[in-house]
């Protein structure tokens, strides 16, 4: 499949900042890879392999590949490798998890990938530290303002390259990842969210002949992508973490062409006659003859004061590798009775930190799945029950101890917060019927009998967004797959009704 080759000591193979490379096996000899500024991270030799996700992304790369001592390897162009992946499934497991692991392991490395530079005042900075951290991207945060004049953050490219007040889209591009759609584009179907539900939409869809465009707004993967374990997920009697669960769920659907766009944020939906339009920002439109919402839920914010000034420093939504480095051997609260915030505490606790998880219900079983409370205990996690966090306290963004509701005080310095889920539905306005909590109706409440579809024919709803749905992974990732049936259905209907 590839091209036997040789390099001599002191070749570089890649370096920081090109745009493709190609996957390299190793037959003999030896190969480091160092940092922009020369620093050795790893050494690869015989039956080795080089590359993390950006040989399947496009992304740009991160770090740089020097021949250490006489080199035979195999080059196998980046195209190829996919459809070999695809093809043979041994190799795929392989290869797919290591790179998988290699990016979280990079996320871990001081002096890798972006480097943003603005204060954690700006709200820009603070949403591109946000943006980085969704997309598992390596980078490094100046909390100071850069020199110069130009609107923060300032987001310096691996490979030379700077960018003033960048959008999240312009600097994903900039990174080679992020699609360029066309001011208007015309689909079977577009599936609005890269979630698990989005991605199970988007898998059957272009399976079965549909031409599919999934656009998300933040990173594809969703909320499940963050998930540090998810133990009772069909097939995964080990578990499988979030970020390998979704990067092969998106790996499979670019395999049937399904098209995916992000980071492209949906302000409206216009219901048609043959075919509904969603409005993107940057002046972009879809027209599709069907549409699924599967944009998910995040998690609310307290009620509490000061809580901004923490935000991305000490206080975050989601357990990741860059905030897991952060928290060794300290104490940590998580604040949340679901799944993901037992799968965090659990995570974090095993990295070494002492965490607490609180929860506001007098048993953690009435929201949490039994196999994660055994965890819990397993891991060594203190659980308080019945208890709410009142006020945070700490300078300069820095916590240093909570105060709970009762008046007790607790010294934690950093705090992980899951607290239920308000939908992402705000940008459809009065497009379809929602319920007092701005869930999307289905089926009968929707006055429609097809289960999924909402008060708009040809408008489907799946996942954490639509009411009355069970906030698990697998549930979403089958209605995205039902959905598609349903959109077969509708279409078909409309063909017969126009011959």
């Amino acid at each position: 499949m590839g091209e036997e080759r040789t390099a001599r000591v002191g070749e570089v193979l890649y370096r920081v900042g090109d745009r493709t490379y190609p996957f390299i096996a190793i037959l003999e000899g030896e190969v480091a890879i160092v940092d922009a500024a020369g620093h050795e991270i790893i050494r690869h030799g015989p039956s080795g392999f080089l590359g993390e996700m950006n040989l399947l992304t496009g992304q740009t790369v991160f770090v740089t590949a020097v021949v250490t001592t006489p080199l035979r390897y195999v080059a196998v162009d980046r195209d190829t490798l996919r459809t070999l992946l695809f093809e043979d499934g041994p190799l795929s497991d392989l290869v797919l998890a290591t790179l998988i692991e290699r990016r979280e392991a990079l996320q871990q490395v001081d002096g890798i990938g972006l480097e943003i530079v603005g204060p954690h005042s700006s709200d820009a900075t603070m949403r591109m530290l946000d943006f980085a951290r969704s997309n598992r991207l390596p980078y490094t945060w100046e909390d100071t303002s850069p020199p110069g004049e130009g609107e923060l953050p300032l987001v310096r490219l691996p490979g030379g390259g700077e960018l003033w007040g960048p959008s999240n889209g312009q600097v994903s591009r900039a990174l080679g990842i992020g699609r360029e759609l066309a001011s208007r584009e015309e689909v079977d179907l577009v599936v609005v969210g890269g979630g698990p539900a989005g991605l199970g939409a988007a898998v059957y869809g272009a399976s079965e002949g549909l031409e599919t465009l999934v656009v998300e707004s933040t990173a594809l993967g969703g909320q499940a992508g963050s998930s540090r374990r998810i133990e009772n997920y069909l097939g995964f009697p080990a578990g499988i973490s979030g970020s390998e669960l979704t990067s092969r769920a998106v790996t499979q659907a670019r395999k049937f062409n399904a098209r995916t766009a992000s980071p492209y944020r949906a302000v409206s939906l216009e219901p048609g006659n043959g075919r509904h339009v969603v409005r993107l920002e940057e002046g972009h439109e879809i027209a599709a003859r069907a549409v699924l919402l599967a944009t998910g839920a995040q998690y609310r914010r307290p009620p509490v004061e000061q809580l901004s000034e923490f935000e991305g420093l000490s206080v975050f939504y989601a357990a990741g590798p860059p905030e897991a480095r952060l928290c060794g051997a300290s104490r940590v609260g998580v604040v949340g009775g679901g799944n993901s915030a037992g799968q965090a505490a659990v995570w974090l606790s095993r990295g070494g930190a002492l965490v607490t998880l609180l929860h506001r219900r007098g048993d953690l079983r009435e929201t949490m799945s039994d196999y994660l409370v055994v965890e819990l205990e397993r891991a060594g996690v203190a659980v308080r029950d019945g208890t709410e966090i009142a006020a945070l306290h700490g300078e300069d963004g820095n916590l240093e101890a909570v105060t709970l509701q009762g008046g007790e005080q607790l010294p934690f310095s950093f705090l992980f917060l899951f607290l239920g889920a308000v939908p992402c539905t705000e940008w459809l306005d009065g497009a379809v019927l929602r319920d007092d909590n701005g869930f999307v109706l289905t089926g009968p409440p929707a006055d429609t009998e097809n289960l999924l579809e909402t008060s708009v024919p040809g408008i489907f709803a799946a996942g954490d967004v639509r009411s009355g749905s069970t906030k698990r992974c697998a549930t979403a990732v089958g209605e995205g797959a039902m959905a598609v049936q349903f959109v077969h259905a509708r279409l078909a209907a409309l063909a017969h009704a126009n011959t």
